[in-house]
């Protein structure tokens, strides 16, 4: 099952090609959500790396950040700002459930979603470009953008309801145990110490960690009461709003 999972997580997560899993069910989607963080280092390595060539070929540091920006939208093959731009659709186009699930699955991007890509796509860059000038800004970089992904544990945690029964995600919502949950937190709160230690002061990027559960946690909690539940494009959401966040208290750092 490990295997599956691990297979699971990079072939969703990432633009890594990778063999597809023997089984999808729920345990192994399960295992794949609390398995994010870890399966998304290609794309950490990546940012780290471009972060660290910008410095050597001291090229301007937000120039660098939009560059990082892109290239990690290229790595998800722009997946979750799919699923932020959906997401931001859905939650303005009707009062009617039904009709703002319909707008998610099948609609253009419309002025809702448009403005929500410009503004944290922005906010990313802004924020990463203070992070990007610290000497060791690279290896912080990389590591938040691993920790980011450890929103999809507690997102899809047991008892967080589906908006529908199909589409990507309604396999994985629901699926985490808490434990699992927990775990992968755990292991975003050591990868965002050891950033902030590269940063000089571990408690900026801390906090950040409880900003993006307070974030993600406001985020489920308003599709469930706005949809009924979340789907595969609430997750892509959640995935860029806590490395908005993240990045945002990693800035922070004196």
């Amino acid at each position: 099952m490990a295997r599956d999972a691990w297979l699971l997580a990079t072939g969703t997560l990432t633009a890594v090609r990778v063999p597809p899993p023997s089984r999808v069910d729920r345990p192994v989607a399960g295992l794949a959500m609390v398995l994010a963080p870890l399966a998304v280092l290609p794309l950490g390595i990546a940012a780290g790396a471009l972060a660290l060539l910008g410095s050597w070929l001291d090229l301007p540091p937000l120039a660098v950040a939009y560059v990082v920006v892109l290239a990690l939208a290229l790595g998800t093959r722009a997946f979750h700002w799919d699923g932020l731009a959906d997401t931001a659709d859905g939650l303005t186009a009707s009062y009617s459930a039904e009709r703002s699930l319909e707008v998610m699955r099948t609609g253009p991007v419309g002025p809702a979603g448009v403005v929500a890509v410009v503004l944290v796509a922005g906010l990313q860059a802004a924020a990463l470009a203070p992070v990007i000038r610290h000497e060791h800004g690279w290896l912080a970089l990389g590591l938040l953008v691993c920790a980011s992904r450890a929103c999809l544990a507690p997102a899809c945690v047991r008892g967080v309801p589906a908006a529908r029964t199909d589409g990507l995600g309604a396999t994985h919502i629901g699926s985490v145990p808490v434990v699992g949950a927990l775990a992968t937190l755990a292991l975003a709160v050591a990868l965002v110490a050891v950033a902030g230690a590269a940063l000089g002061s571990v408690w900026p990027p801390l906090a950040g960690v409880v900003l993006m559960v307070a974030a993600v946690v406001a985020l489920v909690f308003r599709c469930v009461r706005r949809l009924g539940g979340i789907t595969g494009d609430v997750l892509g959401a959640a995935v860029e709003v806590s490395f908005a966040v993240l990045v945002l208290a990693a800035a922070a750092t004196p």
